[in-house]
């Protein structure tokens, strides 16, 4: 029987963590065995991992004294781990029957060996699937994304999320959403698990890529759906949310970009987004958006030379 570690990166996620342990004890376990529940708490100061008594679920709590980042503690969470397979979680993720059984008898099927990560179908609170998948981004995707110009022409300039497709079928995709992330643990291993330069986002895509590199495949798997809210607990830091994101955008293209590709993207990054996201936020007459946006980017400008180095820019 193949068997499964649930890793969870915890940062004040409030009662979603609970709700998402509730959800895990109650999801079908036919097919394989949960050797183990990581919650990797990242140095919560709401409670949120304090308390967690769950007899049905073999839990383990790791507490980290400073919030290290999400790839950092995904990958404390996976050490050591003897598991077939290892299932990243969202603590904003609820899971149903088939959740987790069902993506690993599709894994385990002999005509799927060359699968390395799977994903499966995400819905919101109305019901409504998300469009979670990505394709690799490209200089011309990150420009269309970081200035909004997908929402103005999505055929012609698509951003690297797949809004274009509606995500009722299961296909091969290049990447597949970081919110429940199944890998094959042997596939982890090999590649180091998530670069942890990465603070936060895009550390998921990073690895989707060094996946497809060395030759396995991401598959989308619909026959399968969890219920995600989205945004989760980074709403409640929008600057820091903004600076970690055009952050890693930043250090993911000077890592797999051409150097004058990642060189480009940096400068609209810096020079064309603030005022385009500041003039947005001020027209929709949200100063606190504006406030946000200024703040999010001042941090970027002080950690500019590291990301550009490529440095990890949280320490």
């Amino acid at each position: 029987m193949a068997s499964l570690d649930v890793v969870i990166v915890n940062w004040n996620a409030g009662g979603q963590l609970r709700r998402c342990l509730d959800s895990l004890a109650k999801t079908e376990r036919g097919g394989f065995d949960l050797s183990r529940v990581i919650v990797v708490d990242n140095a919560s100061c709401d409670g949120s991992a304090g308390g967690l008594d769950y007899p049905a679920l073999p839990l383990a709590i790791l507490r980290n004294a400073d919030n290290e980042g999400f790839a950092a503690a995904c990958n404390r969470g996976a050490s050591g781990s003897g598991a077939d397979y290892l299932l990243f979680l969202n603590p904003d993720t609820e899971l149903f029957a088939g959740s987790i059984s069902k993506p690993v008898a599709f894994m385990e099927s002999a005509e799927n060996q060359r699968i390395g990560i799977a994903g499966i179908q995400l819905v919101d609170e109305r019901g409504a699937v998300s469009r979670s998948c990505a394709a690799f981004p490209s200089l011309g995707r990150c420009v269309s994304r970081s200035l909004g110009f997908y929402r103005l022409w999505p055929h012609a300039l698509p951003s690297y999320i797949m809004h274009e497709w509606d995500h009722g079928a299961s296909r091969e995709v290049d990447h597949v959403s970081g919110a429940f992330y199944f890998v094959r643990r042997a596939v982890f291993e090999t590649l180091g698990g998530f670069d942890e330069r990465f603070f936060v986002y895009l550390e998921d895509l990073d690895f989707s890529y060094r996946t497809k590199l060395a030759g396995w495949k991401s598959y989308y798997f619909a026959e399968a759906r969890a219920f995600h809210r989205g945004g989760g607990v980074s709403e409640q830091v929008k600057a820091e949310r903004l600076f970690y994101s055009t952050s890693s955008r930043i250090l993911y293209a000077f890592k797999h970009f051409r150097r004058i590709e990642a060189i480009a993207l940096m400068l609209v990054t810096v020079a064309i987004e603030p005022p385009v996201r500041l003039c947005s936020a001020l027209a929709a007459g949200s100063t606190e958006r504006a406030r946000a946006a200024a703040r999010g980017y001042a941090l970027l400008y002080r950690a500019l030379p590291r990301v550009a180095r490529g440095m990890r820019v949280h320490e």
